[in-house]
């Protein structure tokens, strides 16, 4: 292959390629004519690499082909926008669509506890099958407080974000079966129920709220708003509406995993609360109060950014271009 005479050949074909990649506007003709040239170049150097190998004239003709092939696809959009715009935009919009779910979840949680501890607390013999007498007095007297302080606070903070995290993820990724999410909220809220009946049996009600509340008040708030992602993404495959239930289903999992990835940073606030802040031996309005406060920040981020991105149009999910094309229906 002669080289010379391939690059005397396509001299000013090359040249306007590289032009039109560095045009600051381009018209309709000219993006046309921008994609033709990008063809015939990328031709040429195939050619050139199967034929010659690596070269000058080649390296050169790859930054112009990069150059125009910048053009018609665009540039990536900035990372640290990107990052804005799920931190100000989708996740808030994606928590302000599952607000009331997440409410009906809380109080579920709360009737199903509290039937549990009544129950338990109703009937010693109930009690007695939780464990013997010794045991029991243990726990309620020295366990319970003990489980927040028995390990370095920093190895235990990061333990309590990693289990919530998984359990908030789980939520999100198995709520389309419909099953996993009641199965998480009654297993939780028997938890409470049973570890509340057992405080409150031994007269350490007091103990119970007073270690619960500061890091509680984030943390089963985290795990009411991934019940309710799971949940809403069920519902998405049950009852389409109108969309198909492929789109349903694929709208609302991408738009409601954002909810998954955005809670680990907020458990990861509860998590630093449960190591550093509940054993701590500080006065417990100072503590409840930095538990109140995290939980407002959070409300605060969920309904009131929430709905200003929600009423942009917002609500979670990639935007059209990345999502691909998509089918249109009646209705």
């Amino acid at each position: 292959m002669d080289l010379d005479a391939l690059a005397s050949a396509r001299h000013d074909e090359w040249q306007r390629l590289d032009a039109l990649a560095r045009s600051r506007r381009l018209d309709g003709s000219e993006a046309d004519e921008l994609i033709e040239r990008y063809q015939g170049a990328a031709s040429d150097l195939s050619l050139m690499q199967a034929t010659i190998g690596s070269t000058t004239l080649g390296d050169r003709l790859s930054v112009s082909l990069a150059r125009a092939r910048l053009r018609f696809t665009g540039t990536p959009e900035n990372p640290l926008k990107l990052f804005t715009r799920f931190a100000v935009v989708d996740l808030p919009a994606a928590l302000y669509r599952v607000r009331w779910l997440t409410l009906a979840v809380a109080i579920a949680t709360v009737v199903v506890a509290g039937l549990y501890a009544w129950w338990i607390g109703s009937d010693p013999r109930v009690l007695a099958g939780l464990g013997d007498e010794a045991e029991l007095q243990q726990l309620a007297d020295e366990g319970f407080v003990a489980y927040y302080s028995e390990h370095p606070a920093a190895s235990f903070a990061g333990s309590v974000w990693t289990n919530n995290a998984w359990i908030a993820a789980q939520c999100v990724a198995f709520g389309i079966t419909g099953l996993w999410v009641p199965f998480v909220i009654l297993q939780n809220a028997q938890n409470l129920g049973v570890t509340a009946a057992i405080m409150f049996a031994y007269d350490e009600a007091d103990t119970f709220f007073l270690y619960i509340a500061p890091h509680g008040l984030l943390e089963l708030t985290c795990i009411f708003v991934a019940a309710a992602a799971g949940l809403r993404i069920f519902w998405a495959w049950v009852a389409p509406g109108p969309r198909s239930r492929g789109v349903a289903l694929a709208q609302d999992a991408r738009a409601l995993f954002t909810v998954a990835i955005g809670l680990v940073f907020f458990l990861f606030v509860s998590g630093l609360i449960e190591g550093f802040v509940t054993p701590a031996p500080w006065p417990w309005p100072v503590k409840i109060g930095i538990g109140a406060a995290a939980l407002a920040g959070f409300l605060v981020y969920m309904l009131v950014l929430g709905r200003r991105a929600h009423r942009a149009g917002a609500t979670g999910d990639i935007g059209a271009f990345d999502a691909g094309a998509t089918r249109i229906v009646a209705g």
